[in-house]
């Protein structure tokens, strides 16, 4: 079963539709999912009652966390990743290179590495869209070989998941 790195930050609607719109049709594909969180996006969906519904869907832990020195690696290396939702402070910092959360860190590692399919899904406002180093963040992800697929509120997110490679392929 191929491994997906479903990672998710703090953005509107986390806590609700991260499980119903992302995870379960994913694992439904076919996908072993390996779920890191930002931290605060963690924090979110403990408190909405929704992490352990997204962990009861894996057999590997949901992270949020780095592991320590000596521990055992918690994933398998996936091969794909989806970042969704994407927040613009952390897909502004995996454009930067910055990993200062595990889940940047996966990201980070991953992004460039053409064996690897990586899609990255930006929810942002219309605010955070005008700043001018948005484009900028946007061309450094697609050159580093990422699909970007914008979300927004009110579109269902599982469309993304067409974007993925078939689970067992390199074909989207």
């Amino acid at each position: 079963m191929a491994v997906l790195g479903l990672v998710a930050a703090a953005c509107y609607g986390v806590d609700r539709r991260l499980h119903d719109e992302i995870a379960r049709p994913a694992a439904e594909r076919g996908w072993r999912l390996a779920i890191t969180l930002t931290p605060t996006a963690e924090r979110w969906l403990r408190e909405s009652g929704e992490f352990d519904r997204l962990a009861a869907l894996t057999d590997l832990p949901v992270r949020s966390q780095s592991r320590l020195p000596g521990q055992a690696r918690p994933h398998p290396d996936p091969s794909a990743f989806l970042f969704v939702p994407a927040s613009a402070s952390s897909t502004a910092k995996l454009a930067l290179g910055i990993a200062d959360n595990q889940a940047l860190t996966v990201l980070c590692e991953a992004l460039g590495n053409p064996r690897v399919h990586v899609s990255v899904c930006p929810q942002l406002s219309p605010e955070q869209l005008r700043h001018p180093a948005w484009p900028g963040h946007l061309a450094t992800l697609r050159g580093a070989g990422a699909v970007v697929t914008p979300v927004s509120p009110d579109q269902p997110w599982t469309s993304v998941l067409d974007a993925l490679p078939v689970t067992g392929t390199d074909r989207p």
